[in-house]
């Protein structure tokens, strides 16, 4: 699969600009509704409405710049305990999953914090009725390994998104759903690395290796 950059930044964006459309409109929705309200309790409610919507809009944005952005202000290698605040801020938002976390390394080099990232993504959207989702990460002899498991009841996952990860997806059929995955793929596949995945009916495992520091 071959996919131009400009193309890939494209869907990309929109990808950002889809999954930050839901807490923005609640932002405008929630002034809307302050501005009309004259009864305490309610704009009191108002109020935690906006701050809640307000915090999912930053954790997202924090989330998207480090998986899908340049994420500046890192060098080569970057603190895990980065990515496990971002992951940790979105799982908050949904009471229904359990997180677990297995890091034997304080730190990853940045195309597998990205890919570390877009796998807890993966697992996140793989578990609409809740669910477990373990991730663990190494690097260890200048080769990162990850491995994501999400596990519950009716795992979502789109088989597009397993055959951008393996890279078999013509690019005709890439989409903003696919393209996280497409993107990461070719990060590995410049770090001469491989990433999998395995779907059964009550959980996905993703996995991933890649050499080089």
């Amino acid at each position: 699969m071959t996919t131009s950059s400009l193309e890939l930044a494209s869907l990309l964006c929109s990808r950002l600009c889809h999954d930050m459309l839901s807490p923005v409109g609640a932002l405008s929705n929630g002034l809307e509704l302050l501005a009309d309200e004259k009864d305490p309790e309610m704009r009191q409610r108002c109020f935690e409405l906006l701050d809640q919507s307000a915090r999912i809009s930053a954790d997202k944005l924090k989330f998207f710049r480090l998986a899908f952005g340049a994420a500046g202000g890192f060098g080569e290698m970057v603190p895990v305990s980065e990515a496990r605040v971002l992951v940790d801020g979105l799982v908050a938002n949904n009471a229904r999953i359990v997180l677990n976390w297995a890091l034997s390394s304080d730190s990853l080099p940045k195309p597998a914090i990205k890919v570390l990232l877009n796998f807890a993504l993966f697992g996140m959207e793989a578990l609409p009725r809740g669910g477990t989702l373990d991730i663990a990460a190494e690097f260890r002899d200048g080769t990162s390994e990850i491995v994501v498991r999400a596990a519950g009841q009716r795992i979502a996952f789109d088989r597009d998104i397993g055959r951008a990860l393996e890279g078999s997806l013509p690019p005709g059929d890439l989409s903003s759903r696919t393209a996280p995955a497409a993107m990461i793929q070719q990060l590995a596949g410049e770090q001469g690395g491989e990433l999998q995945y395995v779907l059964a009916e009550d959980a996905l495992v993703l996995g991933a290796v890649l050499p080089g520091a």
